[in-house]
């Protein structure tokens, strides 16, 4: 074996450099495509589509658990639908409008309309993946998005303009942004902004979007008063939406490098930390308060540490994910009181967990983004952040958030402000459907079958049927218990 020269070793290289010269990347038909791809990368991409896949879900549970019962299933629907309206709109043309080979600055063109020569040439996102790889994972974002913002609609408001929201704003507000973030013709990209993974394009776009959406809508029948009961209604359900984000976020974070890499590993490493260090920063927050230790708080921190690192999760140190996950956390938690201040119902504090969270991690991502770890991928080259003494990287950060949450604001804003004059899409709930609860009144389901058991117990009370009108104690306590005050507000 030793006198065996490896220099005339007859080999074949695992990948060969892509030579393509049309749009789709080849003819599959007359030549094997995958030989530009390792295989290792595209089973990580494909795994990590699904991961961010299930984090919508996730989200839909976390929204319908904070809410009250007799809204509780429409959040799973508007996240679960949210899905599929923005699945199709990026197939339409939301792909091509924001990563298009032949973009501009601001926003794509229409050349990859309905997938159009989206097929096997390397993406603009990574030359490690082909454009239909690289398509259907970041459809994913887009979905996650959009599902993020339309839970501003809590216990307020109609289904359909939500769904007529999802494709306009998908289109309008967060394609543009991704575009500018992330393919490489955008401004944002070719000024030097760090966003591993959508600080501004998910995170910030949506909790602006979200802020915009609760002032259009107005307050919730009762807000400010003790009708309105701010008590999530089922905590298990916001538990399991956060283990189903914190999973999802592995896809989210770590499948954002595009290859199964050392970076990939670094971001998930970073991401976990966040999160954990987020989850207790909120509860012992929380706890110095009401000396209780809140299984929503610490919930939220988590949120609130996975969306910090989120712009950062490829670019910094394990150490820094630390900071990320505490000051994450309570910026947001801190955040949460704006809402007071402002006189905006964000029933679900998706302004203080997105926005801001968002802007934390962008601007810490300004001090703690280090060239070495950027380049544990073996090919990706920046200035770094202030760890660099790079430090103008601060204004780039804030050039991107700033410009992405105002974007996104005034946008939404005016968008809503359209719609709600169109005849059928006026935005708001009647105050009827709002007493009643969105399911009954929208979906005319329920997230529990007791909801619906009470209400023809309390139909039976409204006949007439002296037997509970007159008051057995525990007949009375059963009627009133999965609605109680919810009936009047």
């Amino acid at each position: 074996m030793s006198s065996i020269d490896p220099d005339h070793l007859n080999y074949v290289p695992l990948v060969v450099e892509y030579n393509g010269t049309n749009a789709a990347g080849g003819d599959s038909l007359t030549e094997d495509l995958n030989i530009f791809y390792n295989a290792g990368d595209i089973a990580w991409m494909i795994t990590a589509t699904a991961l961010v896949l299930l984090m919508i879900p996730g989200v839909g549970f976390f929204y319908s658990g904070l809410a009250r019962r007799k809204s509780a299933l429409s959040l799973i629907w508007l996240s679960i639908m949210a899905t599929a309206v923005v699945s199709f709109q990026w197939f339409f043309w939301g792909y091509s409008l924001a990563f298009s080979h032949t973009a501009g600055k601001y926003i794509g063109d229409l050349e990859n309309i309905g997938f159009r020569n989206v097929l096997g040439a390397p993406s603009v996102g990574s030359s490690k993946i082909p454009d239909l790889m690289f398509a259907i994972y970041q459809g994913m974002f887009a979905a996650i998005t959009v599902a993020l913002a339309v839970g501003a609609v809590a216990e307020r408001g109609r289904m359909l303009p939500s769904i007529v929201f999802m494709f306009v704003w998908s289109t309008i507000i967060y394609d543009p942004i991704a575009c500018w973030t992330w393919n490489s013709s955008g401004w944002v990209a070719q000024m030097g902004g760090l966003d591993f993974a959508g600080g501004t394009p998910v995170h910030i776009s949506s909790g602006c979007a979200a802020l915009a959406y609760s002032i259009m809508l107005g307050k919730r029948r009762g807000h400010g008063t003790h009708e309105l009961n701010y008590r999530p209604h089922n905590v298990t359900h916001i538990v399991i939406g956060t283990v189903f984000l914190w999973v999802g976020w592995f896809g989210f974070n770590a499948g954002s490098a595009m290859a199964a890499n050392l970076r990939a590993v670094m971001a998930a490493v970073v991401t976990n930390l966040a999160a954990c260090v987020g989850g207790i920063t909120w509860c012992v927050l929380d706890y110095r308060l009401e000396r209780k230790w809140s299984t929503v708080g610490f919930c939220s921190g988590v949120i609130a540490g996975l969306v910090a690192i989120t712009p950062g999760s490829g670019f910094v140190p394990a150490w820094a994910s630390i900071i990320y996950g505490v000051v994450g956390a309570a910026g947001a938690n801190y955040a949460t009181k704006l809402k007071f201040l402002i006189g905006v119902d964000d029933a679900l504090d998706i302004f203080a967990e997105h926005a801001v969270g968002g802007f934390i991690g962008n601007i810490l991502t300004a001090f703690f983004a280090a060239d070495y770890v950027a380049h544990l991928d073996g090919f990706t080259e920046i200035d770094g952040g202030w760890l660099n003494k790079h430090w103008v990287q601060l204004g780039y950060q804030l050039a991107d958030s700033v410009s992405g949450g105002a974007y996104s604001f005034f946008g939404t804003c005016i968008i809503l402000f359209i719609m709600n004059l169109i005849p059928g899409l006026s935005l708001r709930a009647t105050e009827e459907a709002e007493i009643l609860g969105i399911d009954d009144a929208e979906i005319g389901e329920f997230a529990y079958d007791y909801v619906e058991l009470t209400r023809e117990v309390l139909n039976d009370v409204s006949d007439g049927d002296s037997k509970y009108s007159h008051g057995h104690p525990h007949e009375k306590a059963h009627s009133e218990s999965p609605l109680g005050p919810e009936l009047h507000g």
